[in-house]
C-alpha cells in the first residue's frame, strides 16, 4: 500500500521517472499486472511526442497483461495512448473505442476517438516516409563503417542485428532483413515476408541509398536463391532433396504449388502454421523472393506424399523455367505488373465512395481488396511509417464524345505527371486508378502527404472539374476536399 501511495504523489507531481525506477527494482515475483500496467502508464507520461522507445516499451508491457487486464478502460486507454503518439491512429483508434466500451461516455476517451478519425482521414505525420528515409540513410552513413568491421570479424552477431535494426528503425518500425559479407562487399537484403505493399516501401527505400554507400554496400530486394538451398530445422538440416512439390494449377505467367515434406511431419501435426512458414521461406530460398512472389500464386500443403511422386524442390526452377516461366529477381516486375478488375455497381454500393467504379487497374491489388471488405491491415501496417496510401477522386460528367474513355484516361494520366512534377518524384508511387459511373480516381501511395496534397490542390484548380477530393483507403473516414466549383 505504501509503493501505491508513493505512486499516486509521484503521478500528482509529474515525477514519472520516479515511478518507473521503483517498479522496475521491484523483484519479478511481486510485479502484479496492475503494477506492471502503471509501469507503462509512467513510460508514456515520461516520453514526449517524439521519444518512440518509451511508447514502444509501453506497448510491451502492457501486452505482457492483456489477458488479465484486457477488457478493462485503463488498459485499453494506455495501449490506444501510445499507438496515438506513435502515428498510429488506426491501432490507437481501436484501443480508444474498447476503451470506450468500459467506461461509456469518457469525456477524453470520446475526445480522442473524434481526433484519430480526423488524423485517419487527413493523416499528418510528425515525420513523412520520405522525411524518414533520409534520416536513416543519414545515420547508416554515419555507422557503417563499424557494422562493417562487426560483419568482417564475424564476432558480436546480436550486437550487428541490433545495430542494423537501428540503423534502419528510423525509416520501418518494423522489418526483416538479411546480411552477407563477401571480401570488401556488403550484402543487406530487406525482405517483403510476400507482402507486396511492403515490397513497394522497400523498393522505395533502396532507391534512396546515398551514392557514397553503393562502393562498398549491394542492398538488395528480396531473399535471394541459393545455389544449394537448405534450412536448418530442429538441430538438423533439411535439403530441397526432401520436399516433394506439384505443380497444382498454371496460367501464363504464374502456378500454384502444392508441397509435402515427410521430414516435418510431426511438426505439421503439431503446428501446421509454422511447417507453411518454414517450407515457403524455403521456396523463397530457392527461387528467391522476388520470382517467388511474381509466379507463385499460391502454395497448399499436403500432409502425405501424393500416389503422383511429383519433383522436389530442388528440381522446381527448371521446371518452371521450361514452362516459360521468368525467375528474374528485380522487384521492378512485381511493382509494374498490373490487375486488370471490372465491378459492378449496385444501388446501394454507389452511396459509397469507390461504389459506383466498374473498371480499374492497379499493381497493388491488396489495397483495393482491402478496402472492399473494410479491412485496414495494409493501410494501418503503412500508416505506423509515416506512409498514406489512398486516392483522389473527381467527377468525369465533363467527358464526353466518341473518344470519352481515352478522354478519362488521358486526363488520369495528366494528373499524375503534373502532381509528380509539383511535389517531387521521390513523393508518391503511383499505383493505377479507376473509372466509375460518376467519378474517376487515382490511386497512390505517398511518401511524403503533405507534399502530394499540396501539390493537387494546384493541379485540380487549374483541372476541367467541378470539384476534387481525397481519401485514404480507410471506409468510413471520409474524404478531404480539395477544390469546389460547384455553386
Amino acid at each position: 500500500m505504501e509503493l501505491w501511495k508513493q505512486i499516486e504523489l509521484w503521478n500528482e507531481n509529474g515525477q514519472y521517472t520516479q515511478i518507473i525506477d521503483a517498479i522496475e527494482a521491484l523483484e519479478e515475483a511481486k510485479l502484479t499486472p496492475e503494477l506492471i500496467s502503471e509501469l507503462a502508464k509512467a513510460y508514456n507520461n515520461a516520453a514526449d511526442v517524439n521519444d518512440r522507445a518509451n511508447f514502444e516499451k509501453a506497448i510491451q508491457l502492457l501486452k505482457r497483461v492483456e489477458e488479465p487486464l484486457g477488457k478493462e478502460h485503463t488498459w485499453n486507454f494506455r495501449m490506444a495512448y501510445a499507438y496515438y503518439y506513435l502515428d498510429q491512429e488506426g491501432p490507437a483508434l481501436t484501443y480508444f473505442e474498447r476503451a470506450l466500451n468500459a467506461r461509456p461516455g469518457d469525456e477524453d476517451t470520446l475526445a480522442l476517438i473524434e481526433d484519430c478519425r480526423r488524423r485517419l482521414a487527413l493523416p499528418r505525420f510528425e515525420k513523412p516516409f520520405r522525411q524518414r528515409v533520409q534520416e536513416s540513410w543519414q545515420l547508416f552513413e554515419r555507422e557503417e563503417q563499424v557494422l562493417r568491421v562487426r560483419m568482417r570479424n564475424r564476432v558480436e552477431g546480436e550486437e550487428i542485428i541490433k545495430q542494423t535494426t537501428r540503423l534502419l528503425h528510423p525509416a520501418f518500425s518494423e522489418i526483416a532483413f538479411e546480411l552477407g559479407c563477401n571480401q570488401d562487399r556488403y550484402d543487406l537484403i530487406l525482405t517483403p515476408e510476400g507482402d507486396r505493399v511492403r515490397l513497394i516501401a522497400l523498393d522505395y527505400y533502396q532507391k534512396q541509398m546515398p551514392e557514397s554507400l553503393k562502393k562498398r554496400w549491394n542492398v538488395m530486394i528480396g531473399r535471394q536463391p541459393a545455389l544449394k538451398a537448405a534450412l536448418r530445422i530442429a538441430g538438423r538440416e533439411l535439403s530441397a532433396d526432401e520436399v516433394q512439390v506439384w505443380i497444382t494449377e498454371h496460367t501464363e505467367k504464374t502456378v500454384s504449388l502444392a508441397v509435402c515434406c515427410p521430414a516435418l511431419a510431426e511438426l505439421m501435426a503439431e503446428n501446421e502454421n509454422q511447417v507453411w512458414w518454414i517450407l515457403s521461406v524455403f521456396i523463397d530460398q530457392t527461387l528467391g523472393e522476388i520470382a517467388a512472389m511474381s509466379v507463385i500464386d499460391e502454395v497448399k500443403l499436403y500432409s502425405q506424399p501424393q500416389s503422383d511422386a511429383g519433383i522436389t524442390l530442388a528440381e522446381l526452377p527448371e521446371a518452371l523455367r521450361e514452362m516459360g516461366l521468368d525467375l528474374s529477381r528485380d522487384p521492378a516486375r512485381v511493382l509494374k505488373s498490373y490487375t486488370a478488375y471490372r465491378m459492378e455497381p449496385d444501388e446501394k454500393r454507389q452511396e459509397q465512395v469507390r461504389g459506383d467504379v466498374t473498371a480499374g487497374s492497379t499493381c497493388c491489388p491488396v489495397l483495393i481488396q482491402q478496402y472492399l471488405r473494410g479491412i485496414t491491415q495494409a493501410v494501418d501496417d503503412l500508416h505506423k511509417d509515416g506512409i498514406a496510401a489512398g486516392f483522389f477522386y473527381y467527377p468525369i460528367d465533363g467527358f464526353q464524345g466518341e473518344d470519352r474513355a481515352k478522354a478519362i484516361l488521358d486526363f488520369r494520366d495528366e494528373l499524375e505527371a503534373k502532381i509528380s512534377e509539383r511535389a517531387g518524384m521521390d513523393a508518391a508511387a503511383w499505383l493505377g486508378g479507376a473509372s466509375g459511373l460518376n467519378c474517376g480516381y487515382l490511386d497512390f501511395i505517398a511518401w511524403d502527404l503533405k507534399a502530394v496534397l499540396d501539390a493537387a490542390v494546384a493541379v485540380f484548380a487549374e483541372a476541367p472539374v467541378k470539384w476534387a477530393a481525397f481519401q485514404t483507403f480507410r471506409v468510413n473516414v471520409g474524404g478531404i476536399l480539395l477544390k469546389n466549383d460547384e455553386e
